[in-house]
């Protein structure tokens, strides 16, 4: 009878132990932070990635929202983490090649304190006219502020932004000078272009496509190089005669160190998401695009938005606080 009783817990035990790897990486989490509240699109897309990552990697994935100096703040505290593939950060451009060239004391290197996963999107930007701003095209706008230059404002989600230097490479190409009205997020923006308190936003598509779908707004062109999917209608700014192109990208990123097969686990994981029908369908709808690169790739798309906006934002004299 003692020798069944050890038998039985003895293979007890040895399916316990076999299974146990499995269990191991079942419970680990996972934790992406995104530096910006829930609901904006870098949170949606975070979202949409992790659900499919979850099936992917056969473990928890949680979305962590720590918004704060537009993004900085989940960089930090991803590069104090520890280099074990737990915590990632899923971050816009904005804070890794535009705040390194406003901020001295930006509390990181955007290139040596990080190791690039992938590259998860891309997108440009809308320039929307609301019920403050006249009817008619871009020009027209144009010329209109031209004309009223105590009106000839330009609303973004906030100081420091990629949009806000976008939308003084519009002022400087049409020669139409512009004051820009920084808001804290792209919704309380929305809403004051929808309320006629500024004529005219510059932001991701995603701040005003639906408003403009809905009638309330117009989407009077796009900064990307070819026209947005989801706004076939849309011409570029180059197509409306002002030479500007400006994008931007999302990227996930770990802490330096990040061993290779790691990201590499990762970055398929990435992929696998962005494959999905339903990923892809949910992020063009929100005006983005949907595009995956590997680390090196990222890395490198990371380098050249970092020079390109080194002699704008140092011409535009632009000085950021804190």
């Amino acid at each position: 009878m003692k020798r069944r009783q050890f038998a039985a817990q003895a293979a007890a035990f040895a399916a316990a132990a076999a299974i146990a790897p499995r269990s191991f990486a079942q419970e680990r989490t996972l934790r992406i932070l995104v530096g910006f509240p829930p609901g904006g699109s870098a949170d949606v897309v975070a979202r949409l990635l992790a659900d499919k990552m979850r099936v992917t990697l056969n473990q928890n994935v949680i979305i962590d929202n720590k918004p704060g100096a537009a993004g900085r703040l989940a960089l930090a505290e991803v590069k104090r983490s520890a280099p074990d593939g737990n915590t990632l950060v899923f971050s816009p451009s904005g804070a890794l090649v535009i705040h390194p060239w406003l901020y001295p004391s930006l509390g990181y290197d955007p290139v040596k304190d990080f190791t690039p996963v992938a590259l998860a999107g891309t997108f440009d930007f809308a320039v929307t006219a609301g019920p403050g701003a006249p009817a008619g095209d871009l020009k027209a706008v144009l010329a209109w502020m031209k004309a009223n230059p105590t009106k000839a404002n330009y609303a973004t989600s906030g100081a420091g932004t990629v949009p806000h230097f976008a939308g003084q490479l519009l002022a400087q190409a049409s020669g139409v000078p512009m004051t820009h009205v920084a808001y804290r997020g792209g919704a309380p923006a929305a809403q004051d272009l929808i309320g006629g308190q500024v004529p005219l936003m510059v932001d991701t598509a995603s701040e005003t496509i639906e408003h403009h779908r809905a009638g309330k707004v117009r989407i009077l062109a796009m900064t990307g190089a070819q026209r947005n999917r989801s706004l076939p209608e849309v011409p570029t700014l180059k197509e409306a005669g002002i030479d500007v192109t400006a994008n931007a990208f999302f990227g996930l990123y770990g802490p330096a160190g990040l061993p290779a097969d790691t990201v590499q686990r990762l970055d398929r994981a990435v992929a696998e998401a962005l494959r999905a029908p339903d990923v892809q369908e949910r992020i063009y709808a929100l005006g983005l695009v949907p595009t995956h690169a590997g680390p090196a790739e990222l890395a490198a798309t990371q380098a050249a938005h970092l020079k390109m906006w080194e002699l704008p934002i140092k011409n535009s004299g632009f000085k950021a606080e804190g």
